[in-house]
Order: C-alpha cells, then sequence, then structure tokens
C-alpha cells in the first residue's frame, strides 16, 4: 500500500510521547513494506529539525514540514468563542501546510492518508477534494475527555468555566468529524470503546504502542535503596499537575518513612524552580540526555496521573525495561496490567505511600514485579502482531467505499 501520514508534530526529535508514538507507527507501515510519505506541521513546541532525523528514515518517508504557530493568542480564542469554533483545533490549520498537502496529493495516488491526532482533521476537505484514498483517524487521546477533567478539577470559577465550555466545543467537533472519516484507530482500549459508544458507523480498531522487547535493554538490578523517579515532559500540564500533587500530598509523608528514599524527576521543559523546597533528595534532572539511562539507573516508575486519555507510552517503556510501576488508574488507562503483579494501581495519596512503603524495603517484590512487568509487555504490545492488525483493517477499509 501506500501511505500519506499527515503528522502534528514531527517524529524527531522523539522528545515526548507523541512523538515516539507516531515514530512507531511510521515503523510499523515501513516494516511491513509499505511506501510511505510523511508531511508534518512543526511548532514552537516540536520544530522540524532535519539533521536529527536520521538519512534513512528521512530517505524512506521523504518527510516535509511546514511551521504553524499555535501559540495561544487570546484575540484568536475570543474569536472563536464568538463563532463558535473549536479553538484547540483551529490553532492546527496552516495555509501553507493545505497548499503543500494538496500539491502531494496531485502528485501521487494513495490509498490511505492517516492523520496523527485529531488536530490534523481540518486537512480532510483538502484531502477528498484530491484523492480517493481513505481517510483514518490514528487517535492519540480522546481528546475532549482530557479537557473534561482538567476543568474538573480546577480551582478558579471562571477557568473552570472556560475550559468546560473549550471541553464542549471539542466534543461537538469530535462527534460531528466522524462522519468525514473512513475509519479510527484507537491507541487503546478505553479510547476504542469511547469511539464505539459515539454510536458511530464509520470502523474502530485498537493497535496500541508496539514494542520490540529486544530493543529495551533490560536490569534486574535493583539499588540497595529503590530509587523512584517519573519522567515525562513538562510542558503537559498533567503531568505538572500530577507531579505538584505527589511531592505534595505523597511525598512528605512517604519521606519521613523512608528518609533514605530519593525522587527523581526527569522531563522535557521543566521549570525547575516550579518544584523546588521538598528537600534534597528530590532530585530535578530536567531533560535528561538518554530516557534510557535515565530509567535504567532507577527502579521504581511513579505515575501520578489524574488527567488524561490514551496510552501513557513511557509507562510500557519502563515496563519492558523490567521498571516497578505504581500509577493512577488513569495514568495506567489502556495497559491492562495485573495489579500486584505486574503493576501497582494506587488512586489516592494514602495508597501510594502504602504501596511505595513496602516496595522501598522489599527490593525482591520490586525485581519480581520488573519482571513480570517485562512479560507482560511482550505478550500483550508485539510490534508484529499489530501490525497484522494494521494491515488487516486497512485492507479491509479499502475494500469499501469511499466517504464523500
Amino acid at each position: 500500500m501506500r501511505i500519506l501520514q499527515l503528522t502534528v508534530k514531527p517524529p524527531y526529535p522523539a522528545v515526548d510521547g507523541g512523538c515516539i508514538a507516531i515514530k512507531n507507527f511510521s515503523d510499523i507501515i515501513l516494516e511491513g513494506g509499505h511506501e510511505l510519505k510523511i508531511l508534518s506541521l512543526a511548532t514552537h513546541k516540536h520544530p522540524f529539525v532535519p539533521e536529527e532525523i536520521p538519512a534513512d528514515f528521512r530517505e524512506k518517508t521523504d518527510i516535509e514540514a511546514v511551521y504553524v504557530k499555535t501559540e495561544i493568542n487570546f484575540i484568536d480564542a475570543f474569536s472563536s468563542f464568538i463563532t463558535m469554533d473549536s479553538y484547540n483545533i483551529s490553532r492546527f490549520y496552516s495555509v501553507d501546510f493545505d497548499a503543500l498537502l494538496e500539491e502531494t496529493l496531485l502528485g501521487a495516488e494513495y490509498d490511505i492518508v492517516q492523520l496523527e491526532s485529531l488536530f490534523m482533521t481540518p486537512y480532510i476537505s483538502t484531502i477528498r477534494r484530491n484523492s480517493q484514498a481513505k481517510v483514518l483517524l490514528r487517535s492519540h487521546n480522546f481528546e475532549h475527555s482530557i479537557w473534561e477533567q482538567i476543568a474538573a478539577r480546577e480551582d478558579v470559577r471562571f477557568k473552570r468555566w472556560y475550559l468546560k465550555f473549550l471541553a464542549s466545543r471539542l466534543k461537538n467537533y469530535e462527534l460531528e468529524i466522524m462522519d468525514s472519516l473512513d475509519g479510527v484507530i484507537a491507541i487503546s482500549t478505553a479510547d476504542e470503546k469511547r469511539y464505539k459508544n459515539l454510536k458511530t458507523k464509520r470502523p474502530v480498531s485498537c493497535i496500541p504502542f508496539g514494542i520490540e522487547i529486544d530493543d529495551y535493554p533490560f536490569d534486574t538490578e535493583v539499588n540497595k535503596i529503590p530509587k523512584l523517579f517519573h519522567l515525562g515532559a513538562m510542558d503537559w500540564q498533567p503531568n505538572i499537575d500530577g507531579i505538584h500533587w505527589f511531592l505534595k500530598q505523597v511525598w512528605p509523608d512517604l519521606s519521613i518513612n523512608q528518609p533514605q528514599a530519593e525522587l527523581h524527576l526527569g522531563g522535557r521543559a521543566m521549570n525547575i524552580e516550579e518544584f523546588k523546597g521538598y528537600g534534597s533528595r528530590v532530585f530535578l534532572e530536567g531533560e535528561v540526555e538518554s530516557a534510557t539511562d535515565f530509567m535504567l539507573s532507577n527502579d521504581i516508575m511513579v505515575v501520578p496521573l489524574h488527567t488524561g486519555g490514551g496510552i501513557r507510552i513511557k509507562i510500557l517503556e519502563g515496563m519492558a525495561m523490567g521498571k516497578t510501576v505504581v500509577s493512577t488508574s488513569i495514568g495506567a488507562e489502556g495497559i491492562h496490567a495485573n495489579d500486584g503483579e505486574e503493576i501497582f494501581i494506587a488512586n489516592s495519596a494514602n495508597e501510594f505511600v502504602d504501596i511505595l512503603n513496602k516496595l522501598l524495603t522489599d527490593r525482591e517484590k520490586v525485581r519480581e514485579v520488573g519482571i513480570n512487568a517485562r512479560s507482560f509487555v511482550q505478550r500483550n504490545f508485539n510490534k508484529s502482531v499489530l501490525r497484522e492488525r494494521y494491515e488487516s483493517f486497512c485492507i479491509d477499509l479499502t475494500r469499501k467505499t469511499t466517504v464523500s
């Protein structure tokens, strides 16, 4: 098949889970022997840096990018409020990208145009005008649900009201856009169920993040005093809120009970000053040079996420490296590992403290659950199985009449 992948950010540099998820699916397509072309948006958060893209990947995908300014603009936000447009979506529309897309579609015939995220759907009309390809949404999150969760946790009344308004507009948009698609790929079974609950007639399939287990080094050694860590993009509000909550609600009691415990916080765009003041055993690493080395040097991953959707790729990668994960239910959504055997679920401060107290004094348990976690990922997120599922889904799509 010939596939055109439209991405909301470049797959390289792989600075966050979204980039990694996009690159992961590009690999699934290429490893299946299909022809792939990538057109990407580039933003201030995710610039297009050709020299950081492996030459082989550039050659195989002929990747091109167009810069779009997505920073929040008060005037545009107010205008969208008056016109009732979804400002979350409209920020990602670019006339220049639209022109490049049209040129690309007129220059070659494609079987599938795959949209990486809901934010690429403003380009559907251009695709329909210039191609007979099937249009497939690969959804990274059930977007409006995240905004509803953020709004529910907001204390400032006006801000809570505005976030609810944005969530409502986004929900209406998600409902309306479904009929313009030929199919949807959800990144988790939870999101797959949510899409099906929209009563859409479009086929929906769950194809999560694929793991090539041999790509992830595995070390069964645990530090004498197991080290806690968190790794995630710190310009994403759910991560910021989650770490603030953990430092305020969990760490004080835990550090009293376990005075030798260490917490290592890593992540791109971390505001170091914002997280200071929690003691000398909280290490603010910021952006790490190697996510793999950072995770291997620590033992217990904490994921205190209270809003979000999709699937947490860093959890899967940590599990693949034999790390024990302690996460909220929301953080672990879509993974379906067994609590207490392959992962630990904690939804309150007391639950986090209790579980971490036990793990910090039981290195063998940390080691055992880490081994179980790696085996779980190998069984349930095998990339070759997901590749076959994707190809079957696309073949079925191409046999059906295109949405007009």
